[in-house]
Parts: structure tokens; C-alpha cells; sequence
């Protein structure tokens, strides 16, 4: 679920679900509805997205991965997850992602789609998307926050292909975030981006970021909408995959 509350005019919103705060079908609902909420209320300036406690989010919820019975139950789940992204990369007023904790996976996609990235400066925080190493594919809509947000092929090779966890400072050097803070800087670092980006004559920034961002949106629905992106999801009834899938769980428990 997130935690929802409103500091300074600006949605704070915190990822909460356990020890890792994965994200669950809840979660997707109660994020479409805060990027409704401030596209819609003017006296809201932004969104501030982090995690409860020392965790960022480590992802999707791998027991609801697990729980899909067919291609259709996992089809419904990526609908809902896709439109939920997409909605938040074309959120009208600033998203910035205050990484508190670790961020892997679904985690680090939803920080992609936000507009600025600022990670808590702590030696063993670790980022990364390790999906191919289990033997999980991206979606359109996953793969192409991150090739926006990571800003080169290059990195995205490192970051996707490699599947590795990297620190602070790597993090920083492959574009994963956008910069560092202290942990007792982190939240007003952030609230002061909304606030700089934000509040000026006429709102400025939200046809700038329209107009920068539109074209990957309106490329991302279109494959959605006409290409058969769907069976690429058979990977996560993969056996060896779901073996994995099954020990990560253990592991985390």
C-alpha cells in the first residue's frame, strides 16, 4: 500500500508493505489515484515519492507473481501496471523520488518514471534490476521508463543486460539517480526541486515536461495497443523461473 500524506503543498507518498514495501495491485490503485489528485487540484505542487522505513521498494509483490493461474490472470496484473506508469511518467506537476532505501526492480521503474531521482547517500544501499538473471523480461512500458531515465544505451546495457546491484556512487555514474543527499537532507532536497520547478508564472514546467515526453508516451501506447507484447509474459511460468522466483521468496521471508 502507500502512506499517503500532504507536507507543503506537496503529496508525500510512501511505499508500505512489509519489510521490502513491494508494490501489490493496492498499491497501483492508490498511486493512479494521487496522480489524478494532482493533476487535478491546484493547490497540490507535486508528488514526492519514497519508502517506509529503511526500504525504498524492492519491486513487484513476488507472491502475486507466483499466484497468476494463466497468461490471462498476468496479462490483467501488466494492464493495470502499465497504464499506472504510464499515468505517473505524464504526471502535469513535478515527481521526484526521495530513495531512502534500497530500490530493485518494480521499485526502480516507478523511480524511473519520476522526474528527478535523489538517493539517501549510504554506502549499503543497493539499486538495480536483476530480472534478467531470474529469467524475467521488462514490458514495453518498464523498458522504455528505464531507457528514458538511465539516458543512454549504454547504461541501460549495464543496468538491464547485467542485471547487477550497484551502490550510491555507481548508481550516480550510470544516471540510475540524478544525485546524493544525506539522509537528514533527503526530504527537502526534494520538496525543494517541486518547489523550484514548480512555482513559477503560469506553471511553466507543465508543458515543458508535455512537451518532452508525449512522443515516448504516445510510442509506448501504440505498442501497446497493436503489438502482441502479451506473450511475453509466458516467461514468468518459465519452471526455472518460477524455481527462482520461489527461492527469492524464501529468501525474503
Amino acid at each position: 500500500m502507500i502512506n499517503k500524506k500532504i507536507e507543503d503543498g506537496i503529496i508525500i507518498a510512501a511505499f508500505e508493505n512489509g519489510k521490502f514495501n513491494s508494490i501489490t495491485v493496492q498499491t497501483l490503485a492508490q498511486l493512479k489515484e494521487i496522480v489524478k489528485q494532482a493533476n487535478e487540484d491546484d493547490a497540490i505542487k507535486g508528488i514526492i515519492l519514497t519508502g517506509t522505513g529503511r526500504t525504498y521498494c524492492s519491486g513487484f509483490d513476488l507472491p502475486t507473481f507466483l499466484g497468476f493461474k494463466d497468461l490471462n490472470e498476468a496479462v490483467d496484473f501488466f494492464n493495470v501496471s502499465e497504464d499506472v506508469f504510464l499515468d505517473l511518467f505524464m504526471c502535469a506537476k513535478p515527481v521526484v523520488a526521495a530513495i531512502n532505501g534500497a530500490a530493485m526492480a518494480g521499485g526502480l521503474i516507478v523511480s524511473m518514471a519520476a522526474d528527478y531521482r535523489i538517493l539517501k547517500n549510504h554506502p549499503k544501499i543497493q539499486l538495480g534490476m536483476t530480472e534478467n538473471k531470474i529469467g524475467l523480461a521488462l514490458t514495453v512500458v518498464q523498458s522504455g521508463l528505464m531507457r528514458y531515465g538511465l539516458g543512454s544505451d549504454s547504461n541501460f546495457r549495464e543496468v538491464i543486460y547485467d542485471a547487477g546491484r550497484h551502490d550510491p556512487e555507481n548508481a550516480l555514474r550510470l544516471g540510475i539517480v540524478d544525485e546524493l543527499a544525506e539522509e537528514d537532507q533527503l526530504m527537502a532536497r526534494a520538496k525543494q526541486v517541486v518547489v523550484n520547478w514548480i512555482d513559477n508564472p503560469g506553471r511553466a514546467f507543465t508543458m515543458l515536461k508535455y512537451t518532452v515526453r508525449k512522443p515516448l508516451y504516445d510510442q509506448m501506447k501504440h505498442y501497446l495497443e497493436t503489438e502482441n507484447w502479451q506473450q511475453g509474459l509466458n516467461c514468468i511460468f518459465n519452471p526455472q523461473t518460477r524455481a527462482t522466483l520461489e527461492m527469492v521468496v524464501k529468501m525474503m521471508q
